[in-house]
């Protein structure tokens, strides 16, 4: 007697069409996924369109930075591009809030008898507006010559420590009071080197006993 050809076809094979997946649960495996031993998640590219979708064209992405050498991706530092923009951007944004903060009290201490509401608020304006650009300037140049020194030493010393930051601390001190003479930059970087490293210090501090 003839067998036919479907009866010898192994157990683990088939010829039907792998199964179609609702797209919603096909996002919720895409949040949630993680392959054996890799850190990867799913990716749908017909998420935006209510079809049902073959699980095969699903593709594993990345969930980590990729770096093109193994050495790059053991260095937890930011680069000094990164380093320029956060520490310039987070010195301005900090100073003029402190600024605005400090001019909103200064507009309010400036008020005279007789003022009315409007002029009050314009007082409140003009001072807080004044001071934050003020603040917002200064610090944020504090903060574009620290970055431009930690780069620098980190790139020729090839180390990232608390010497590091203590010593950008001091040159930036040193250069930001320059103008006004030898005593001043040496004051000032003696107080940028100790609040640096301060700083770095209480962050590990922080670090170790807040397990973040």
């Amino acid at each position: 007697r003839a067998l036919s050809f479907l009866s010898l076809t192994p157990s683990h094979l088939s010829l039907s069409p792998p199964p179609l997946l609702n797209p919603f649960r096909l996002l919720l495996m895409a949040a949630n996924h993680r392959s054996d031993g890799e850190n990867t998640r799913l990716y749908n590219p017909y998420q935006k369109f209510d079809v049902p979708v073959n699980p095969q064209l699903l593709y594993k992405l990345p969930v980590s930075p990729e770096f093109l050498f193994t050495e790059e991706s053991l260095k937890k530092r930011r680069s000094w591009g990164e380093n320029l923009t956060f520490y310039t951007g987070t010195g301005y944004l900090g100073g003029s809030v402190a600024g605005a903060t400090a001019g909103i009290f200064s507009g309010v201490r400036s008020f005279e008898f007789g003022d009315t509401a409007k002029l009050k608020i314009n007082r409140i304006l003009n001072s807080s507006g004044q001071k934050g650009r003020a603040w917002g300037n200064r610090i944020g140049v504090v903060g574009l010559i620290y970055a431009g020194i930690e780069s620098g030493v980190v790139a020729f010393t090839d180390r990232d420590d608390i010497w590091t930051s203590v010593v950008a601390g001091l040159g930036t001190g040193a250069i930001f009071r320059a103008a006004r003479g030898v005593r001043s930059a040496a004051v000032a970087g003696a107080l940028g080197g100790i609040a640096a490293g301060a700083v770095v210090a209480g962050k590990q501090v922080f670090k170790r006993y807040a397990h973040i």
